[in-house]
């Protein structure tokens, strides 16, 4: 996967001047999961620090009920707590994971932060086992660094 290739586009969404953040974020994971075959669910969640607990703003792949997650629960309030990347490359093999879907084998996890402090995270669930390299993890870095920026 070239990822670099993907990199125009989300400039471009993060770019538009009317837009509002919400929007962008949607279509930076609408994006990355019509581009990237082993994203099947991407989502963005921003965390509440007063009630240690984060919340998905934005989406792309089906619904989920886990809109707010605890700091500490599941793969998301690992990664809220650690301020590490987090990949998982058999979902099964993790106790502290939150089914999202039967169909979701692998999970990567990668802060979002702005001026230091981590307020969020990316967060991709793959149908497939052990989908993610290094150059996810970097892609991923990448894309939260452009996103902080127009936060």
């Amino acid at each position: 996967m070239n990822f670099a290739s993907l990199q125009p586009r989300i400039q471009t969404i993060l770019s538009g001047e009317n837009t509002p953040v919400e929007t962008k974020l949607t279509q930076i994971c609408e994006w990355l999961q019509e581009q990237v075959p082993h994203y099947d669910w991407v989502g963005f969640y921003f965390a509440n620090e007063a009630e240690r607990t984060l919340h998905l703003k934005a989406f792309a792949g089906e619904p989920t009920d886990h809109t707010v997650i605890p700091f500490g629960k599941g793969i998301c309030g690992q990664v809220a707590e650690s301020n590490a990347n987090f990949v998982v490359p058999n979902v099964k093999a993790q106790d502290n994971y939150i089914a999202c879907s039967i169909h979701v084998k692998s999970e990567i996890v990668i802060p979002l932060f702005k001026d230091g402090k981590n307020i969020g995270q990316i967060d991709i669930d793959s149908h497939t086992i052990n989908p993610f390299s290094k150059a996810d993890e970097h892609f991923l870095e990448w894309v939260n660094e452009a996103v902080a920026e127009v936060l």
